[in-house]
């Protein structure tokens, strides 16, 4: 009987131990996630809102468990001693490097929002964060991409066996053989990763910019290690390889600003007063919240056997914006050509042209007699 009680004792000791483990490293990671979780609230520390809580709870909750366990295994009663062998501490020990890496790539996760914080991708002129933004996206899962790698490795160099310990050891020597060994194998996987490298360090594209890739109109919604996603403006998505922008041209209209002329062209005849269109166009424009007030200018930029051909010119603030003003400007300079010059459209030109051939015929008799023998 004494003996059952001093089984039983011992494994209500480890069991007290235990819950006193996990309530302490609970408790802990409690109340400092409350702390900083109340200061993001009332607004007392603003650059404590990196999203440490977010990326770092889970994680730093499973270290402080694993550390206590650890501390308090040596304490575990002499009864218990052969079921807390090397197997747990095994157990223990993977879990913590897994805790550890995974607690690293949050910390990239709160880095690039405590960087990403100097720069607001919400502003209007929002080219250079939208590059910052992209070259972080990047560099984000390529140094993620090493954690992994080195996790990896000390989850091997934990083991007590040395081929194992050799192994974790060499992995990361051997990542530059393996990388050209890759890179033979699947070219094209390798191209695409240095293109995104080229990619993240010259900003050829970014995050939201707009383009035209293979004649369709997007904009870039996400860029990842192998491809970019366009998002068409009829909600399509098209994906092309990174390489295609490396290797390929391309119409970026957000290069450098989102600003942009827009232009809408009118087809008519050489009767109308360019004078009071051009009047019109700025009334037009200077009604719209779309233009931006930099540009509007109407000139007449080719003569065809029928018509004159007049472009429109404005500016707006981003692509959206410049292809809605482009609609208004047609639709209203048609109806003020509608209302006022009825006469100016090509259609009165081609109906006068008409009028003077059947005069011409009337004028020459042999014409009118040619005429009657062919009917």
């Amino acid at each position: 009987m004494d003996r059952l009680l001093n089984i039983w004792h011992g494994w209500f000791i480890a069991l007290f131990l235990f819950c006193a483990a996990l309530v302490f490293s609970n408790g802990v990671h409690w109340i400092l996630f409350r702390i900083l979780h109340r200061k993001k609230i009332e607004g007392v520390s603003r650059s404590l809102n990196w999203g440490l809580h977010q990326y770092l709870g889970k994680p730093a909750r499973a270290i402080f468990i694993i550390t206590c366990l650890w501390i308090v295994l040596p304490l575990a009663p002499t009864q218990l001693k052969p079921y807390l062998g090397p197997n747990l501490h095994q157990l223990l020990a993977v879990a913590m490097v897994l805790s550890l890496g995974w607690f690293a790539a949050g910390m990239v996760y709160v880095l690039e929002n405590a960087f990403m914080r100097r720069y607001d991708t919400t502003a209007e002129d929002n080219v250079r964060a939208r590059q910052i933004r992209t070259q972080m996206l990047i560099f984000r899962r390529v140094v993620i991409s090493f954690i992994l790698i080195v996790t990896a490795g000390g989850i091997l160099w934990t083991f007590h066996d040395e081929r194992l310990w050799k192994a974790g050891t060499g992995l990361l020597a051997s990542a530059g053989v393996a990388s050209l060994i890759l890179a033979t194998a699947a070219k094209s996987t390798a191209s695409n990763f240095l293109a995104g490298l080229q990619i993240a360090l010259t900003s050829p594209i970014r995050i939201d910019d707009v383009v035209v890739v293979q004649g369709e109109w997007g904009r870039i919604e996400e860029i990842t290690s192998a491809y970019v996603v366009v998002k068409i403006w009829d909600q399509r998505r098209l994906i092309v390889p990174l390489s295609y922008f490396i290797e390929n041209s391309f119409t970026n209209w957000t290069r450098q600003s989102a600003e942009l002329l827009g232009t809408a062209f009118l087809y008519v005849d050489y009767t109308v007063p360019v004078e009071a269109m051009r009047a019109e166009l700025q009334k037009i424009a200077a009604s719209s919240p779309l233009w931006d007030k930099r540009v509007c200018v109407l000139q007449v930029t080719d003569l065809k056997e029928h018509t004159m051909e007049i472009r429109c010119l404005v500016s707006s603030r981003n692509s959206s914006e410049s292809f809605d003003l482009r609609c208004i400007v047609r639709e209203q300079m048609i109806a003020f050509l509608r209302d006022n010059y009825p006469e100016a459209f090509p259609r009165v030109r081609f109906s006068s042209t008409s009028q003077q051939g059947e005069s011409n015929l009337r004028q020459h008799p042999a014409a009118q007699l040619s005429s009657s023998l062919e009917m």
